[in-house]
């Protein structure tokens, strides 16, 4: 029977990966300002590793980064309809050792937006040999699966949430059952940890855990915390709380718990934004957490500084991205050492 571990996040890794905006998204009305985050998360990986650039147009991405040392980017020109590679980009596993890109169906968060370009990208990338050699590409279609709905702490627990995993128009097909079995099958996982509550205004995705919680290491989630009892996220957050407290490591011990705090409500169109501090991405070195420009960014700075005692907290002001419902760690995909070309 063969091995299979699901990397968590602080494994080293060989590239992240973007899907630039272009013309022909949802970004189309405020191109400029998105596409100069993009920028700035862009140049942020590129200091520590190399960067994968899946776009329409190289040439004017090219014009937008300015000076690049081309060792650290990887150009890939794909069509895609959006931007969010955290849940259309391939996710790594190691099978016997060997790294294995896991392509599964992405249906736009269960049928809610176009995704027949989005959908194809990881067949591309593999197509385009930008997977090294000896890297093994397997079709996991149609079983529908976005990275934002799944953490792995490395060592065989996966941390997700039920309103994602058994919303309608993806696998609901399966029962709890059959979903934990395939779930453990596919990861070589131990363990599921499954949140039941928890959830922010805006959100698409039907409660991603990555807007949510998020594995810091074996031992430790951050978490977003509302102490807010008038705000609209508190119940569910707070039942969510309670949850993570009820939780146990694989040794048996209870987590070690870093709250976030909420980010200071930002409001578009009548609209609350979800704006988390949750959806930081973890580097070789650093750690990327999105900012907002509200009074809460220096407390989130320094609870993960925290969580990450020996990691560079590098913050991104990630506005822009909050008004198509998503944030930095939506818009990456990292892929573990030896994979990436």
């Amino acid at each position: 029977m063969s091995q299979i571990i699901f990397p968590a996040e602080w494994h080293p890794q060989s590239a992240v990966q973007l899907t630039w905006p272009h013309k022909d998204t949802d970004w189309s009305p405020m191109l400029g300002e998105v596409s100069a985050c993009f920028v700035a998360i862009a140049h942020e990986v590129m200091k520590r590793e190399r960067l994968l650039i899946v776009c329409a147009d190289e040439a004017e991405v090219r014009r937008q980064l300015g000076h690049i040392d081309d060792r650290h980017v990887i150009f890939r020109q794909i069509p895609s309809n959006d931007t969010w590679a955290r849940d259309h980009g391939g996710i790594t596993v190691f099978v016997d050792g060997v790294p294995t890109v896991y392509d599964f169906a992405f249906n736009g968060w269960g049928l809610k937006f176009a995704a027949n370009y989005d959908n194809l990208i990881t067949r591309r990338l593999y197509e385009t040999n930008t997977f090294a050699s000896q890297v093994k590409y397997l079709d996991i279609k149609p079983f529908v699966l976005e990275g934002g709905s799944i953490e792995s702490d490395g060592q065989g627990t996966l941390l997700t949430t039920t309103q994602c995993l058994y919303s309608v128009n993806r696998n609901d097909y399966l029962d709890e059952v059959q979903m934990t079995r395939y779930l453990c099958d596919i990861f070589g996982a131990k363990r599921i940890l499954w949140l039941e509550n928890g959830c922010l205004a805006g959100d698409d995705t039907d409660g991603h855990v990555d807007m949510l919680a998020r594995f810091c290491d074996e031992q430790t989630i951050a978490y977003v915390c509302c102490t807010d009892e008038k705000d609209e996220h508190f119940n569910s957050l707070h039942a969510m709380e309670n949850e993570l407290k009820s939780f146990r490591t694989s040794g048996g011990r209870p987590y070690r718990l870093i709250p976030l705090p909420m980010a200071d409500p930002v409001v578009w169109n009548g609209e609350r934004l979800p704006a988390s501090y949750a959806n930081f991405l973890i580097l070789n070195g650093a750690v990327l957490m999105p900012c907002y420009g509200g009074t809460k960014d220096e407390i989130a700075k320094t609870a993960l500084q925290m969580a990450f005692p020996d990691r560079e907290i590098a913050g991104v002001n990630c506005l822009p991205l909050i008004h198509q419902h998503g944030s930095l760690h939506c818009i990456t995909m990292q892929y573990p050492e030896n994979v990436i070309n």
